[in-house]
């Protein structure tokens, strides 16, 4: 083989080799090392676009939820401010009230101080820095001041008894003053909490937001750096942080860390939904310490914050797992109990809680007695919504407070400010005007003689709707307001009406009515009763004034004063209700009293019980020996007849004898009426046949 053109070698050497890598130009070189710098700039300009994303958005929400904490700061500060001023306006509304019915210097202070409490309010509300809060409030503040130099007035005349007067200032400057305010703040006070409300959502979207998207963030960044992972999510940890903070501080009470008003409604609400799903009840305690302004004004309000943490200890540990104690604000609480089987549990609780309140406290050292006022209401007995059982529960715990009870259940009948009453307070008015009221009369009769020597006027309303109702359903009504005067001066223009027609028909009658304490202050009623007395032509005796014995004491300077003016003018006055009171024998013998009026629950009693027999006795016996005409009230048997027949009584009037009736069954009453000697003492009457009413 010719190894020089290789055919005689290794056979291997057939395979042709693997080909040489090319060699790289310096242009390819150069294209290659611009494709990583494009590569890494666009992986930088990424990681930088991350970085900036990431630390937009982390800037974004928490600029975003630090405004919207802010507004919601401001917001419930706001709500707080003129939600403590509605309650300082609503005190002073009922301190005026019950100041025009029981003047006291401490009614006087205690207005004082809702007033000063009501410009503290303002003023919080006044330091926002949105000049329309400024604006407003300074409008609020100059208006409050005219009202408080009309509620000066107001006391000045109460104080004089100028009761005229005091309705005066209070129609022309108090009303429309005070309402203004009150208006104003409760419209306020609604609006802001409202933006709270708004406020607190906006940051909780804020916080939904920022949870869903905090994820695709953090995927992108783990693609590019680890790093971003830790980065973000300190950030966030501090957002939720915040945002936890915001929620809590708006919802929950500084100082006890205790949920307040707004938390307590939202789990209120979720309680009635839970009972209508399981037939239960909820009950809702509203607790207020007494004497707890004492320890304010006596020691230092750091004792008072430790009274109330250690008050709401003492509560939390008396309480279910599932019920929520929540402060209200100052020393008042609620207590929400969930699940309730029955509504006495409620008060049981109520109950357990006051015991456990009872022991004194130790506060730095100073051993402190302070006991509680609770209002009990319970839902499906006492509402169904949460305003109106809160409202429900501060008319008990107030009842509870005034009576000095401790615990008190609702009662429809002790709410002077329900719906039903305020609607019935209306159709009063309205029944003044239309002559809805109409008088019915119960004979008066001498116990010797058997004759009628007059008839006791008592006022029924014939109501359109709920049918025929008796003085207790709205005589309270209108002496806790301005409607007792037109009230009274109604009956007595239709008492005087029927007296003169009974003349007119050769049968005439005194008739008596009663008045109430609040008229026994209006210094005008003597001349009132003179120009009806004039208008229809009745003789001033056959006119007969009943007062209670608690209605004089009520002023008995200013009342013995109206009495003597209008016995100057011939009418004859009674005590009505004697015994019950406390009228002393030294005020009886110097009021221009001609009649005596037996409690009847010491009449209705004689027969069985002798010691009311002998107070009867001894109040007839005092009677005589001063001149008085002695009446019985509540003759509800002959034994009882004979026995005021035996005493020397001189008037019987009560059931036994009749019914109070209207004017036309009275005529016909007399005319059936035949006398028969009485068996002791004179002759008595008797009917000849039984009349029902």
């Amino acid at each position: 083989m010719d190894q020089a053109d290789g055919t005689g070698g290794d056979p291997r050497s057939t395979v042709p080799p693997p080909p040489e890598p090319a060699s790289l130009s310096p242009a390819v070189i150069k294209s290659h090392d611009r494709g990583l710098a494009r590569r890494s700039r666009l992986a930088s300009a990424g990681l930088i676009l991350v970085l900036l994303g990431l630390s937009g958005f982390a800037v974004w929400t928490s600029e975003a939820s630090g405004r919207a904490a802010q507004r919601l700061q401001a917001s419930s500060t706001l709500a707080e401010a003129y939600a403590r001023a509605a309650v300082a306006v609503g005190s002073e509304e009922t301190l005026e009230t019950r100041y025009r019915l029981e003047p006291s210097p401490e009614v006087r202070a205690q207005h004082l101080a809702m007033s000063e409490a009501l410009v503290a309010a303002l003023g919080s509300a006044r330091r926002h820095e949105a000049p329309r809060e400024r604006i407003l409030v300074d409008q609020v503040l100059l208006v409050n001041s005219r009202y408080r130099l009309a509620a000066a007035e107001l006391f000045a005349a109460v104080d004089r008894g100028d009761e005229a007067a005091a309705n005066e200032v209070e129609r022309v400057r108090g009303e429309p003053t005070f309402t203004f305010v009150q208006e104003t703040v409760l419209r306020e006070a609604a609006f802001h909490h409202e933006v709270a409300q708004r406020d607190l959502r906006t940051l909780q979207r804020l916080e939904r937001r920022a949870r869903r998207a905090t994820p695709l963030v953090f995927l992108v960044g783990l693609l590019l750096i680890g790093t971003l992972v830790s980065v973000t999510g300190g950030h966030r940890r501090a957002l939720e942080a915040a945002r936890t903070r915001a929620v809590r501080e708006s919802l929950h009470d500084a100082l006890t860390g205790l949920p307040n008003r707004a938390l307590l409604a939202d789990r209120f609400g979720a309680a009635l939904r839970a009972d209508v799903r399981a037939g239960t009840h909820t009950g809702l305690l509203l607790l207020d310490l007494d004497r707890f302004k004492e320890v304010n004004d006596t020691l230092a309000h750091h004792y008072g914050d430790g009274l109330i943490i250690e008050d709401w200890q003492r509560l939390g540990g008396a309480l279910r797992a599932v019920d929520t104690v929540a402060r209200l604000g100052g020393d008042e609480f609620a207590v929400l109990l969930p699940g309730l089987q029955h509504s006495a549990d409620a008060t049981g609780v109520a109950h357990k809680l006051r015991a456990a309140l009872e022991a004194p406290f130790e506060i730095e050292g100073i051993t402190l007695d302070v006991e509680a006022s609770i209002g009990v209401v319970v839902s499906g007995e006492h509402g169904a919504d949460t305003a109106t059982l809160l409202q429900r529960a501060d008319v008990a715990m107030y009842a509870a407070k005034k009576a000095s009870q401790g615990v008190c259940v609702y009662d429809p009948a002790a709410d002077e400010h329900s719906p039903g009453k305020l609607a019935l307070l209306g159709d009063l008015r309205r029944a003044l005007h239309v002559g809805e009221l109409v008088l019915h009369y119960q004979p008066k009769i001498n116990i010797v003689t058997g004759d009628i020597v007059g008839v006791e006027a008592l006022v029924r309303w014939e109501h359109p709707r709920q049918g025929l109702l008796y003085p207790d359903a709205f005589v309270p009504l209108a002496e806790h307001t301005g409607l007792v005067g037109p009230l009274t001066n109604y009956v007595l223009d239709a008492a005087l009406r029927q007296a003169r027609a009974w003349s007119d028909a050769g049968r005439a009658l005194a008739i008596s009515v009663n008045l109430s304490a609040r008229n026994l202050l209006d210094e005008t009623l003597p001349d009132q009763v003179s120009v009806l007395l004039q208008r229809h032509g009745v003789a001033p005796e056959l006119l007969d004034l009943e007062v209670t014995e608690s209605a004089i004491m009520t002023e008995p300077v200013r009342a013995q004063k109206v009495l003597e003016r209008l016995a100057t003018l011939g009418i004859r006055i009674s005590i009505d209700d004697f015994g019950a009171g406390y009228t002393s024998l030294g005020q009886l013998k110097t009021l221009p009293v001609t009649e005596l009026k037996i409690d009847r629950s010491f009449v209705m009693a004689m027969t069985a019980h002798p010691n009311d027999a002998l107070i009867v006795r001894s109040v007839i016996d005092l009677g005589h020996n001063l001149g008085l005409t002695i009446v019985a009230e509540g003759v509800e048997d002959e034994s009882a007849l004979t026995v005021l027949a035996n005493f020397g009584c001189d008037v019987a009037q009560g059931y036994h004898l009749s019914r109070a009736i209207t004017a036309e069954a009275l005529d016909s009453w007399c005319d059936r009426r035949v006398v028969v000697p009485h068996p002791r003492a004179g002759e008595v009457e008797a009917d000849r046949d039984a009349l029902t009413v």
